[in-house]
């Protein structure tokens, strides 16, 4: 789907030097869309080396608050993006000052904290779990009594994959809970947590839109995703009838949140299919997870559209490639599995050359049935 808009678009032409915040398997795929549309890419992130380092062009490895290291980056680079949004908001905004950033430091910051999404979602017309903000343990209890058990009490900084989250089956549990994501601090601005009801949910699935300055978008399929223990297992399309029907007014949704922030690249929602309509979990402003499938399961991947937006580009056609697509991801010792996967036919392996650690996402795997 593509809506368009009258607005100019400034564009970045192929031969360019696109820079990206951040070196993860996000920011490996991200770079060989850009050369496989002719631009140079420049990491800059506060590793030596990461998955990306074996497709870019240059790596500046530097702390995010490094004036001088962002300084000398602005001056290498034609236009900026980001990989993954636990980047200090400050650095883009002081990037920006010198070069195209894409997206914008309001959606970094609005997606970044839970309260902020939350909030903006709710405004839009959105429907979010019952929550409360959380600073220590006595407040703790006082959301449980407010939102009810069971619930999850997340952090509201750098959470994701599972990550500084904690289930609260009973109000007796929240102590334990507290303890589990590490007590974390109240930010200078904001709260440290929130806690937040459990959906009683049927599946889940996330709308994945990419949007250009002048305001033209384009939406692929929504994908069917399954998570274990809070890190995503497999999206496949078709989505089941319940997802199906759910999928309009969340991608509705979705296009409102992305034209409020004046978002350019992909935006990234997740969504609960509940007996009583979608229900938004969380936002990412950047190519996702859920997404992989595009590259060999849409006409354009995720990532080639997320360059085309950065750079001003016309958007790419998202339909599918097939009849039905599937994403498994690859933890720890899933990888080993190369060779089984190699010899399936239909099957499209994507290993992030990471060395092998126990539930890390170390690649992927896309099926396509023509």
């Amino acid at each position: 789907m593509l809506r368009q808009s009258q607005h100019e678009r400034t564009i970045v032409a192929p031969g360019a030097t696109i820079g990206i915040l951040g070196g993860g398997q996000l920011g490996r795929m991200l770079a060989i869309a850009a050369a496989q549309l002719g631009y140079k890419t420049h990491i800059f992130a506060p590793e030596a080396s990461g998955p990306a380092t074996e497709v870019t062009a240059h790596w500046t490895q530097a702390r995010f608050e490094d004036a001088d290291a962002m300084r000398a980056f602005a001056a290498a680079i034609d236009v900026a993006t980001y990989e993954f949004e636990n980047v200090d908001p400050q650095a883009v905004s002081y990037l920006a000052g010198r070069v195209a950033v894409h997206p914008s430091a309001r959606s970094l910051d609005v997606s970044r904290y839970r309260p902020h999404e939350k909030t903006l979602v709710t405004s839009l017309g959105g429907r979010t779990a019952a929550w409360a903000p959380v600073d220590d343990l006595a407040s703790l209890h006082a959301a449980v009594a407010q939102v009810g058990a069971p619930a999850i009490l997340k952090t509201t900084l750098f959470g994701y994959d599972g990550k500084g989250q904690a289930r609260i089956d009973t109000e007796g549990e929240a102590e334990a809970a507290w303890t589990s994501i590490g007590q974390p601090p109240r930010p200078p601005v904001g709260h440290a947590a929130i806690l937040e009801a459990r959906v009683d949910f049927a599946a889940e699935f996330s709308v994945l839109l990419a949007r250009c300055a002048d305001g033209a978008c384009a939406v692929w399929d929504v994908p069917e995703n399954v998570h274990h223990d809070g890190v995503l297992a497999t999206s496949a399309l078709p989505a089941s009838p319940l997802v199906l029907a759910q999928a309009e007014e969340a991608v509705a949704l979705t296009r409102r949140i992305a034209d409020e922030l004046d978002h350019i690249g992909i935006l990234a929602c997740e969504f609960f299919a509940t007996a009583g309509g979608p229900v938004f979990n969380e936002m990412a402003p950047r190519v996702h997870n859920s997404g992989h499938w595009t590259i060999e399961g849409a006409v354009t991947s995720q990532f080639e559209n997320h360059i085309r937006a950065v750079c001003g580009l016309p958007l790419g056609a998202t339909a599918l490639t097939g009849a039905r697509v599937t994403m498994e991801n690859l933890l720890g010792a899933d990888a080993d599995r190369w060779p089984k996967f190699l010899a399936e036919p239909g099957a499209h392996l994507h290993l992030y050359g990471k060395s092998m650690r126990a539930g890390r996402k170390m690649g992927h795997v896309t099926r396509v049935e023509r």
